[in-house]
């Protein structure tokens, strides 16, 4: 009986002891402003110009704002930042995509944006790609 005792007594504390990494993170938190950014599209023809984005609720002068909110909600991870630059020393194909530019600064998950785009090589397409809905697809007529 005692060591039936000694189970029941330290079951609450092997509770307790779980390792919390079993729970899925939390959603990342809005910023003070929310999530809010501006685009600076240049060397890019019918899609230069400056655009305004908020999330959480959509709006703003882009196109298509709760498109552009979704696809950037699909690339947020936690401990990971979206808007990260290709690394240096990135083995990329040498494919031209254009003059296209854009700056992008502001506020996502809570965290200071200010990064460039291009559409210089292969790894600068493909990001610049990832954020199509919000910096405007050079390849599509509609810049959709």
């Amino acid at each position: 009986m005692p060591l039936r005792r000694l189970a029941l007594a330290t079951a609450p504390v092997l509770l307790l002891a779980a390792p919390a990494a079993a729970a899925a993170p939390l959603p990342l938190p809005a910023g003070p402003g929310g999530d809010h950014l501006s685009v600076t599209v240049t060397d890019s023809g019918r899609l230069s110009g400056r655009y305004e984005l908020s999330c959480h609720p959509a709006r703003g002068t882009v196109r298509d704002p709760k498109s552009a909110c979704a696809q950037l909600d699909e690339q947020t991870r936690w401990g990971q930042d979206p808007f990260a630059p290709v690394p240096p020393g990135a083995n990329c194909t040498m494919i031209y995509g254009g003059p296209d530019h854009a700056h992008v600064s502001g506020t996502w998950a809570g965290r200071p944006v200010d990064t460039d785009f291009s559409r210089t090589n292969g790894c600068e397409i493909a990001r610049w790609n990832k954020f199509s809905r919000l910096l405007g697809d050079p390849a599509r007529p509609s810049g959709k």
